[in-house]
């Protein structure tokens, strides 16, 4: 089995809907194109535009290339507008607490 040790978050912001995928901090590129295209175009489409924060993965030439051919424009948030992905760090915070609160009950149990 894979060893994952992260949590790719993706937030709908229209919908507020969130996608968790278990994922290898440093898995190749193409598993995690893959990984995008099963996950969210094949469930939800193909988004119109995506704010992305500043991974180096997702400032890659492979990345960007993929996103140009789906169509999807591609924008990356700033230091200086931290709100274009306040959604996302409010899932996050969100996302940190529920695991916090499950590693708490693993203990006890």
């Amino acid at each position: 089995a894979p060893n994952y040790n992260t949590i790719w978050v993706l937030v709908d912001r229209l919908t507020k809907s969130a996608i968790f995928t278990s994922i290898r901090e440093t898995g190749p590129m193409d598993k995690l194109a893959r990984i995008y295209l099963k996950e969210v175009v094949m469930r939800h489409g193909i988004h119109v535009s995506i704010i992305s924060d500043h991974d180096p993965r997702f400032a890659s030439n492979f990345w960007r290339s993929l996103q140009n051919t789906l169509g999807t424009r591609l924008d990356m948030s700033t230091a200086y507008h931290l709100e274009t992905d306040g959604q996302s760090k409010r899932t996050i915070q969100t996302l940190e607490d529920m695991l916090r609160a499950c590693a708490i009950e693993f203990r006890k149990g």
